[in-house]
């Protein structure tokens, strides 16, 4: 194993054991640092350990309940209301997920919205879980901070409102799109700074127009959603389907949890699972999604293009080296986790 890279495993344990350290019951922290290391095997990095010191600080400022009471508040065949009782938010998904796939295989497709939850981590996670069922998946939410205005506003009023699609397939991999309403997740941001990175420009613009590309700037500014007013669109909309729909937060009503570690933020996420059986046998929709993918892939290229990429492909490719090699945590990421494990009185990364 490379001498930079630490193994999938132990990186797993330690955020097992900080969360256990946290309080939350063993089966819950389990969940959540499998959940967490799972990010980062798939490449979504500035969704996984990066939120570890974060999440503590919320945790301890009494800001998430760490043994939440989740339940159904509302429920017909084909959909369901939860509400996550303020706790960690890759638990009241995993749980949504789960009742959404159970629905699904009964109805052919399911809706489940959840309320009073907190950040879940990236959005594939969810969706990805539909596919070891030949599900598919769709996930919504709404961000946990406004970094995006009305188009053509200066009002923070919307977030990076993400999606995710997996689709299953037979010999290729999941067709799998994981995407922020703005031209880069706010997560990505995060990423850069803590690495000493510049953003490409495009990313964000400061209060008069101007490109910002220093992320430790990042709050002299906001992000910049994908196509212009069809990106702001399609944030509002999706705000609205995940948070307006299950009475979570949404627009104004949306806390910074960067910045406020202590008031629940009401996040509002949904999960819809589409069940192929429902509209012919799976097998044969695997194999025409196959196809598809191929044809992609073969079609003509560009002067210059060496791939054509199908959504999901360099993410299957991160996983494939992430758990042979181990994962590669910044050092900047690495000394704020040993940090916490002197806080919290647990063996540090490197001895765990």
């Amino acid at each position: 194993m490379p001498d930079n890279r630490i193994p999938v495993a132990k990186v797993c344990r330690f955020v097992n054991a900080a969360m256990e350290r946290l309080g939350l019951p063993a089966e819950d922290a389990l969940t959540v640092a499998q959940l967490m290391t799972e990010a980062e095997v798939q490449g979504s990095d500035g969704h996984g350990v990066i939120r570890l010191v974060p999440y503590a600080r919320r945790i301890r400022a009494g800001g998430v309940n760490v043994r939440p009471h989740i339940r159904i508040v509302k429920e017909k065949p084909a959909m369901a209301l939860l509400d996550g009782d303020n706790g960690m938010g890759h638990l009241v998904m995993q749980k949504a997920t789960q009742i959404a796939i159970a629905k699904a295989r009964q109805c052919g497709v399911a809706w489940v919205g959840a309320r009073s939850s907190n950040h879940a981590g990236p959005a594939s996670l969810y969706a990805r879980m539909a596919l070891e069922h030949d599900l598919i998946g769709m996930y919504f939410a709404v961000g946990n901070a406004n970094h995006l205005p009305p188009w053509g506003g200066l009002d923070m009023l919307l977030s990076t409102n993400p999606i995710a699609v997996a689709v299953p397939a037979g010999d290729e991999p999941p067709v799998v799109l994981d995407m922020a309403t703005t031209v880069a997740a706010y997560g990505k941001v995060k990423a850069k700074a803590q690495r000493g990175e510049s953003m490409p420009e495009g990313w964000m613009i400061d209060r008069q127009g101007q490109p910002l590309t220093d992320p430790r700037r990042a709050e002299e500014g906001f992000l910049l959603p994908i196509g212009g007013y069809k990106g702001y669109g399609l944030a509002l909309v999706i705000g609205m389907l995940a948070g307006t729909l299950n009475q979570a937060a949404m627009g104004s009503e949306v806390i910074d949890f960067n910045h406020d570690d202590t008031t629940p933020t009401n996040t509002g996420q949904a999960i819809l699972v589409i069940d192929p059986d429902a509209f012919g046998e799976v097998d044969a929709f695997k194999a025409r999604v196959d196809k598809l993918v191929r044809e992609m892939r073969a079609s003509e290229r560009l002067p210059g293009v060496e791939r054509i990429w199908l959504p999901g492909e360099q993410s299957h490719e991160k996983r494939i080296v992430n758990e042979r090699d181990g994962l590669a945590l910044p050092p900047t990421l690495r000394a704020q986790l040993d940090a916490l494990a002197r806080e919290l009185a647990i063996p540090p990364l490197a001895d765990i």
